[in-house]
């Protein structure tokens, strides 16, 4: 197969790290048909008088990226691979990039728990600003196979379509079975002195099952072939999500378009990324 566009877009400097998410971009590639761009960005302290200096990391750069191109190559049957290699941030080319890809790849050294790191680093630029889907694969060395992987887990408190569908082809193409996770939590009851404590009916938790199964109910028709469960869970979002992706092979969450990186990453978006265990889809509208 040629290349023909990014298809899927993955960043990689030769780190234990980036060949894990490299391994999830290859297999994303095959389940999807589509061709892998291998991106790899490198900067010089020097100045622009330094030439040998400046042609020799160059010279280092180009052998990381045949390094990452030349493992698509060895380990994927009929996938197209592109080499891209940048001068500059690389969280900036990755975005770039994203305009015209399926989906973006990228791995993270910081570990679970280290919300604030994962944001600072190249991972949380482009979750932040790209234009397509982003998967963050947390940790190092070679995705572990599992005889009996995890589901997909989607939070659906947004009810966005574009979430859900990315996630109900997650599974479809992996042949996993999905699960719909809402949080929900009643409303506080305000009484005073002499008032009787109000009694809340099953109500609230009637409305929020309605919901879920309804924001799944169109996928579900188009994917038939994905074992579905629908799971209303009372408590704040990110907990409820993060205990979800316990044991997982994703999680995929939504992402909104407010102006600054938080309102980009959403209030329960920001803090999942840096607490679940399992490799995380951002979707953006």
């Amino acid at each position: 197969m040629e290349p023909n566009g990014p298809g899927i877009v993955a960043g990689y400097d030769g780190s234990d790290f980036a060949m894990q998410a490299l391994d999830w971009a290859m297999d994303e590639a095959e389940f999807r048909g589509v061709p892998i761009t291998v991106c790899h960005a490198w900067s010089s302290p020097y100045g622009e008088g330094e030439e040998e200096a400046r042609a020799s990391l160059r010279h280092a750069a180009e052998h990381v990226l045949w390094h990452g191109a030349e493992c698509v190559r060895q380990c994927t049957s009929g996938v197209g691979v592109r080499e891209d290699l940048y001068e500059g941030p690389a969280g900036e080319r990755l975005v770039e990039l994203s305009a015209g890809a399926d989906l973006v790849v990228v791995g993270t050294r910081a570990p679970a728990g280290l919300a604030r790191r994962v944001l600072g680093s190249v991972a949380g630029h482009v979750v932040a600003h790209a234009v397509c889907p982003v998967i963050v694969v947390r940790g190092a060395g070679a995705l572990p196979h599992r005889a009996s992987p995890g589901p997909v887990v989607v939070g659906v408190g947004g009810g966005d379509p574009h979430v859900i569908e990315f996630a109900f082809r997650e599974a479809a193409v992996r042949a996993l079975p999905l699960v719909a996770v809402q949080a929900w939590s009643l409303p506080t009851a305000v009484w005073g002195a002499g008032m009787a404590p109000l009694v809340m009916s099953e109500a609230p938790g009637a409305e929020a099952t309605g919901a879920l199964e309804a924001a799944v109910e169109p996928c579900r028709r188009r994917f038939p072939q994905v074992e579905v469960r629908l799971d209303l869970v009372e408590g704040p979002a990110r907990d409820v999500l993060v205990r979800a992706a316990a044991g997982a092979t994703l999680l995929v969450v939504g992402a909104t378009r407010s102006p600054g990186l938080l309102g980009r990453l959403g209030s329960v978006t920001r803090p999942v990324l840096g607490s679940a265990l399992c490799p995380v889809a951002v979707v953006h509208p």
